[in-house]
């Protein structure tokens, strides 16, 4: 195992914990009385905090109900975590992997990273053994006293290198098997293959009108989860499908009618251009000294 870990670097971890920290986290003394927002400053007093910011992924977070929690990871054959927050009484813990650069989920954010990093987070929580049904919002504060805490001297991990160490596999579709990262992608899929249809009855209508009609459906998904969403997470995946289908809809159909257009006046002028060849024939018929009956007839 692991060495006794030095002053500094404890230090240093606490420093970049508190700076990835939301601005206002969720946070709590007594999870059974709820949970509360504070200032980060405040905050991170607490024995239970917010780690992740709202729509970020910046670490991802296990929860391991057994006596021997600790040594889950190496048990697994999985790199050293950046944390540890162990619970005294039971020894049932928290490991903690800090990622080298954060995750988006937002309508920012490119769908097969959020996918990526769901399928790595699937892997290490079966391999750990890990509470599938752990929410992911807060966790045992590894920067209180409350918790006998471990600081591992390693650098925050980049996806590539975390995705190594596991077999990564499809997500689970199964509800009362979706967890983590999964309910993300799986609620993003349920929506946006009924949305590219349903977009079609919003022509005409506004963007904020498709808007509700979209987060009223990530809300039903969501709400199949056993362990739902943060409505901020929902919201972000409800932005990312509309503007997405607004836009292409809106290219296309406009693209519809400008080929529509342009079939049109293309055969305008075909036209125009027959009936002007037709006239200056008739001229020179008239010329010749044809009737206007016998010009008619001739050239019917």
């Amino acid at each position: 195992m692991m060495g006794n870990i030095t002053n500094q670097t404890k230090s240093s971890f606490v420093e970049i914990f508190y700076e990835k920290l939301p601005h206002k986290p969720y946070c709590s003394d007594d999870l059974g009385n709820g949970v509360i927002i504070r200032p980060k400053k405040t905050a991170i007093q607490k024995p239970y905090i917010q780690y992740n910011p709202p729509c970020l992924i910046s670490s991802l977070v296990f929860d391991i109900d057994r006596s021997d929690a600790y040594f889950a990871w190496s048990d697994a054959n999985l790199p050293t975590p950046t944390w540890i927050a162990q619970n005294p009484k039971n020894c049932h813990a928290h490991i903690g992997y800090m990622l080298a650069t954060p995750v988006c989920t937002t309508h920012r954010a490119r769908q097969n990273v959020i996918e990526y990093l769901a399928k790595i987070e699937q892997a290490y929580s079966l391999a750990l053994g890990a509470d599938r049904g752990y929410s992911g919002l807060i966790t045992k504060n590894p920067c209180h006293q409350t918790w006998e805490n471990h600081i591992f001297d390693v650098q925050p991990y980049e996806l590539g290198y975390l995705a190594d160490f596991v077999e990564l596999t499809e997500l689970k579709t199964d509800l009362k098997e979706v967890s983590g990262l999964g309910r993300n992608c799986m609620m993003f899929d349920t929506v946006r293959f009924w949305a590219y249809e349903a977009i079609r009855a919003y022509r005409g209508s506004n963007f904020d009108v498709w808007l509700g009609k979209v987060l009223e459906q990530c809300q039903n998904a969501n709400s199949a989860f056993i362990e739902p969403l943060p409505y901020s997470e929902v919201k972000a995946t409800a932005k990312s499908i509309a503007r997405y289908c607004w836009k292409k809809d809106g290219y296309h159909y406009q693209e519809f009618i400008d080929r529509q257009s342009r079939k049109g006046s293309l055969g305008g002028k075909a036209r125009s251009e027959q009936f002007e060849n037709r006239r200056k024939e008739a001229k020179v018929l008239r010329k010749n000294g044809l009737s206007i009956r016998e010009i008619a007839k001739k050239m019917k």
